[in-house]
């Protein structure tokens, strides 16, 4: 039978042959990368910055509490400042307008992570991404957010993919975590002492990790009794 999964396509690989296009005509094209933390822009900021000039946008405003936000925010300042570069990267911080998040979610606030509200929320982010990218003449634009094996990299290429055309700007495809993108994440996160939060982010996804280890404690206690 045909396989008819639309998101089985090697954004790894495109991106590849991307960059050796790139190289082999010279270009040293703008990008802007929507991060959404710190940990995860090291790996793609470590990768990338040897083909583009960047620009770090960190725009997520559904990151919960405003105090994990704050921090979060000045780890990717931070980062951005120790960390060695081939080519100039700079950083945007977009506003953090928590309402429009919340108006994003409802309706799917009882939703585990990783399904619809997650995909509205991707939406949302690379969506100010695209509309900063056109309004500053950027090249390319994307996301960190591929990295993490927790987000669904087809559909974020997916939404990128959309957003690019209807903003006129190119999505530069990616699947970070491959290649073991994921793996030196951890591994810079570690060599620059770096803040790691335990959730994704928005106080749905907090409370489902409270739970879960609430659970495991439980059930650690159990078993020892």
């Amino acid at each position: 039978m045909q396989n008819t999964n639309k998101y089985t396509k090697n954004y790894q690989k495109e991106l590849e042959r991307e960059l050796s296009r790139m190289e082999a005509a010279g270009e040293v094209p703008s990008l802007l990368l929507h991060s959404c933390c710190a940990p995860c822009s090291s790996y793609c900021l470590e990768y990338l910055s040897d083909y583009f000039r960047i620009t770090v946008f960190y725009y997520n405003p559904n990151i919960y509490p405003e105090e994990e936000y704050r921090k979060r925010v000045e780890e990717q300042r931070d980062f951005i400042r120790r960390m060695p570069a081939k080519y100039p990267v700079s950083f945007v911080e977009g506003s953090y307008d928590v309402a429009r998040f919340y108006e994003t979610a409802r309706g799917l606030e009882d939703l585990a992570e990783g399904g619809e509200r997650c995909f509205r929320c991707y939406e949302l982010r690379l969506r100010e991404a695209a509309e900063l990218a056109r309004e500053m003449g950027m090249d390319y634009f994307t996301t960190t957010l591929s990295i993490s094996p927790l987000k669904n990299a087809g559909k974020l290429n997916e939404i990128g993919e959309r957003l690019g055309a209807e903003y006129g700007i190119r999505y530069l495809g990616s699947d970070f975590k491959k290649k073991n993108g994921y793996k030196r994440s951890v591994e810079l996160s570690e060599e620059y002492g770096m803040y790691r939060q335990y959730y994704c982010g928005c106080v749905f996804s907090k409370r489902q990790r409270d739970a879960q280890i609430t659970a495991k404690e439980q059930e650690q206690k159990n078993r020892e009794e």
